[in-house]
């Protein structure tokens, strides 16, 4: 017993040490957790076009709540600057391909589920509001702006919220209001969307950890231009030149951020319009430089044009066909998913088939990307490739211009589990193969083609669902024409029945006087 005492004695004091720098340890670091802000991140993203007959679901939104959201935001995996920064409360986000108005149940759901979250996890410095800007709900005209209400009333007055948006959103009033930063896009098609939603969360951090707070002024501007996305690339004047100047404008001392939004175009609501926000400490230059902005943006409207040159489907066709350039890239405009439109409208597939020059196995080779036909796959599924299908595709939604069609032809490749799609088909029908899905899906990728065992870069034509060719397919193409088709994204806007979105508006009222373009400073999100 007493030789062994030392040992007993060497052991407890060890211990001690241990315990002490251990508690001492865990204490310094629940200190600095405790002293790091509470940030909440939330949000839903879609475009939800009204002149589409196509209703959105819940499960369109695929919803990710609690660690799940940090896979939106490379920016924010474990170990990285923006994810020690603050004490992160994921709630839920959910972003939806676009297409028709959301139901209200669904977006009721989606509600209940962030508002629950919210309550339970509190309080809250701040909030990432992760939102597109124009989603349109049954029975609602501002849904952002209900939305960032709701939240506003279960985390409180005083903490910050940071709004990050596309620049194809719509900012009402309320969303000004509840919006202590905000911010959108300065590209289309958006290369910085990823960068944007940095630049909104870095903006909310440097505020809470400067201890300067909310920025003391927000200028609003609403601009009266209603103009479709395919008008306005900043690859192209005057957008390249009108976005470049927002950079150098949010950079000026005194200014947080600076953005300009173009707005959306297939909603007839009475928010949808351009809008120019600035916000930062210094009130003349907050209030100046959003009334520059404007000024530009109205000043160039008459300046808008097509990102490419225009053509009907018949002319575009017959400019491909008679072609040298490969692979002709021609969009299939006014049904794009990737703006609103149903995705399923087969009025320029018709076409497409019943154009003699495709109807031998030997013409010219033509991509079309894509329409769904469940019933199709299923048979596809049935016989497997190499075998022969018929089976009707599209015009379940939106049959305005065209029913369904009869797909006659063989099976080319099937592809399984895709996250939109969920199965693909390829079919042959004479030298067109058709890409046929469970479920509606964009084409915007190389691999989207490739995957199914196309190869649009040897193919003659290529027709795609869409509006402005996203990088990949814009860095393919050997020649472009966008084809005005019909569908719930037409991008003839005067083609479409606008009763609701405030006039006048350029472009409908051409001869419209110059509007008041003076900055209105928004309230405080704490004020009444």
């Amino acid at each position: 017993m007493i030789k062994s005492f030392p040992l007993v004695l060497t052991c407890s004091v060890l211990c001690s040490l241990v315990l002490l720098f251990g508690c001492s340890s865990s204490s310094e670091q629940q200190t600095e957790e405790a002293n790091l802000p509470r940030i909440a991140i939330a949000g839903l993203a879609i475009e939800s076009s009204t002149f589409s007959p196509a209703v959105t679901e819940a499960a369109a939104f695929h919803a990710k709540t609690g660690e799940e959201v940090y896979s939106n935001y490379p920016f924010m995996v474990e170990d990285s600057e923006n994810r020690q920064r603050a004490e992160w409360v994921p709630t839920l986000t959910g972003k939806a391909i676009p297409g028709g108005i959301v139901s209200r149940e669904a977006y009721e759901t989606l509600m209940e589920k962030t508002l629950k979250m919210l309550k339970k996890n509190g309080p809250y410095d701040g909030l990432f509001f992760d939102i597109h800007g124009a989603m349109s709900v049954q029975g609602l005209d501002d849904p952002e702006g209900d939305m960032i209400e709701r939240i506003r009333a279960v985390i409180g007055k005083e903490a910050i919220i940071s709004t990050s948006m596309d620049l194809h959103g719509n900012v009402s009033w309320r969303l000004a209001k509840h919006s202590d930063l905000i911010t959108c896009y300065r590209m289309a098609p958006h290369e910085d969307a990823l960068e944007s939603k940095k630049r909104a969360m870095d903006n909310l951090l440097h505020r809470i950890e400067s201890g300067k707070g909310k920025p003391a002024y927000k200028a609003y501007v609403p601009v009266p231009i209603l103009l479709p996305g395919e008008k306005t690339s900043t690859r192209v004047e005057p957008g390249k030149s009108l976005y470049a100047e927002v950079a150098p404008a949010a950079n000026k001392e005194g200014i947080v951020d600076a953005a300009i939004w173009i707005g959306y175009a297939w909603a007839d609501e009475p928010r949808n319009h351009g809008v120019v926000m600035v916000t930062g400490d210094d009130q003349e230059k907050v209030t100046s430089t959003a009334e520059d902005l404007a000024a530009q943006f109205w000043e160039a409207r008459e300046e808008f044009e097509f990102v490419a040159p225009t053509a009907t489907l018949k002319e575009a066709l017959d400019s491909a066909i008679t072609s040298d350039e490969k692979p002709f890239m021609i969009s299939d405009s006014g049904d794009n998913p990737t703006a609103g439109g149903a995705g399923d409208v087969t009025w320029t597939l018709r076409q497409l088939l019943n154009r003699p020059e495709f109807k031998e196995d030997n013409g010219p080779s033509v991509i079309y990307a894509s329409i769904p036909g469940p019933k199709l796959v299923e048979a596809a599924e049935k016989v497997g490739v190499g075998g022969h299908v018929e089976a009707p595709v599209g015009a379940a939604v939106d049959d305005r211009y065209e029913g369904p069609i009869m797909l006659k032809g063989s099976v080319e490749s099937i592809r399984q589990g895709d996250r939109h799609a969920e199965t693909e088909v390829v079919v042959k029908c004479g030298s067109v193969n058709v890409i046929v899905t469970k479920k509606r899906k964009p084409y915007h990728y190389e691999e989207d083609f490739t995957a199914l065992g196309l190869k649009p870069r040897d193919t003659d034509i290529v027709v795609v669902k869409i509006g402005y060719l996203v990088p990949e397919l814009y860095d393919m193409r050997a020649d472009w024409l966008l084809a005005l088709t019909p569908g719930g994204v037409d991008q003839d806007l005067m083609r479409l029945e606008y009763d609701r979105i405030k006039r006048p508006m350029f472009p409908f009222d051409p001869e419209m006087e110059r509007p008041d373009l003076s900055a209105q400073l928004v309230p405080l999100s704490h004020e009444e």
